[in-house]
């Protein structure tokens, strides 16, 4: 484990509390979620600006989940009221990254893009990966070189490799995408 590599895993938002009994509507940030968001399961909480749990929030124990169409309804212990549910509302649901779901082979997660060279199939170097941005159907990569800063699509016909061991992440662009 690198430095860069975090110890916990943004998995949800608690966007705001739902009803009167402390119970939560959360926005579900994983691709597992019936693994995370299970009774029983511990997590942590962080801020918008905490880049990992704040040590002064207590950790949450889910104690029950029902699904909703913007994502999941959760109680937790201990809070059992609207006021208790209102001090967490905004935070971001962490799980410890030993908790966290294998990768199958091929997968990684976007933490570990960051920072990585960009270049194209022909070897040509674009610049390296500033931010990732998650934005429904196409995730965009933000990178940055000689060319300035390019907003790159996250699709598999452009995204050709990427290679975590090397730190590189080739693309084969259509014409006119680096023009830009």
């Amino acid at each position: 484990m690198g430095q860069k590599d975090p110890t916990h895993l943004v998995v949800g938002h608690l966007t705001r509390p739902h009803g009167t009994k402390g119970e939560f509507l959360c926005s579900v940030l994983t691709d597992y979620p019936e693994n995370v968001f299970a009774s029983g399961v511990v997590l942590s909480l962080g801020g918008e600006d905490d880049h990992g749990p704040n040590p002064d929030l207590p950790p949450l124990r889910i104690e029950s989940v029902r699904e909703h169409p913007k994502g999941a309804l959760v109680t937790f212990g201990g809070v059992t009221d609207r006021t208790g549910a209102e001090l967490f509302q905004g935070r971001y649901l962490y799980l410890p990254m030993e908790e966290v779901e294998p990768l199958a082979e091929g997968e990684f997660f976007y933490h570990q893009l960051l920072g990585m060279a960009v270049e194209t199939a022909g070897g040509e170097t674009i610049g390296t990966v500033q931010e990732v941005y998650e934005l429904g159907p196409t995730d965009l990569l933000e990178v940055s070189g000689g060319k300035g800063t390019l907003m790159i699509p996250y699709q598999p016909e452009i995204v050709v490799n990427v290679d975590v061991g090397a730190s590189r992440i080739v693309i084969d662009p259509p014409d006119g995408l680096l023009d830009l």
